[in-house]
């Protein structure tokens, strides 16, 4: 029963992964989501998106059943990263993000250009410090089939190459 945060910039496919997650059986909550995140003041005087942590706490502690697979990014992530058996990054490039918000239909956000300007420079700033904080991270640029294979292995304790 492994609890799994797979997080990463956006475009880089944590909503597909969890649909197929779900579609096997799994547990999965998209933390990229007004039930479980909001906008909250920072200390630069700006916003930031958060997880509602007394709910983050509950789903963690309650959780008894199965692997659970939560999918976000979100600025107090790392709070909850003991709470989590490993903390999976999906990572690809800049160009790829931005094709793939360009062509998704289920989520609005990176369609303007101050959106795409916003996920590159997320992508040089946050996503360092994702992949130092990280237990494993995949490339997502694999085919969907492989990236949810991976997590699966990942959740069952099988990690044949935890980097490859």
């Amino acid at each position: 029963m492994a609890k799994l945060l797979v997080t990463g910039m956006s475009g880089t496919g944590k909503s597909s992964a969890l649909a197929v997650l779900a579609s096997h059986g799994h547990r999965t909550v998209d933390a990229d989501s007004d039930t479980w995140s909001v906008w909250a003041p920072d200390a630069d005087g700006g916003n930031d998106w958060v997880w509602q942590e007394d709910a983050m706490r509950t789903l963690l502690d309650e959780h008894r059943d199965g692997h659970l697979f939560v999918a976000g990014c979100a600025a107090n992530q790392r709070t909850f990263y003991p709470r989590f058996d490993h903390v999976v990054l999906l990572s690809a490039p800049g160009e790829v993000l931005l094709n793939r918000v360009a062509l998704r239909t289920t989520n609005p956000y990176g369609k303007s250009p101050e959106e795409q300007a916003l996920m590159l420079r997320y992508l040089r700033d946050v996503e360092p410090l994702l992949r130092k904080t990280c237990t494993i991270e995949i490339d997502a640029t694999a085919p969907l089939a492989e990236i949810v294979q991976r997590l699966e292995e990942i959740a069952e304790g099988r990690v044949p190459n935890p980097n490859g």
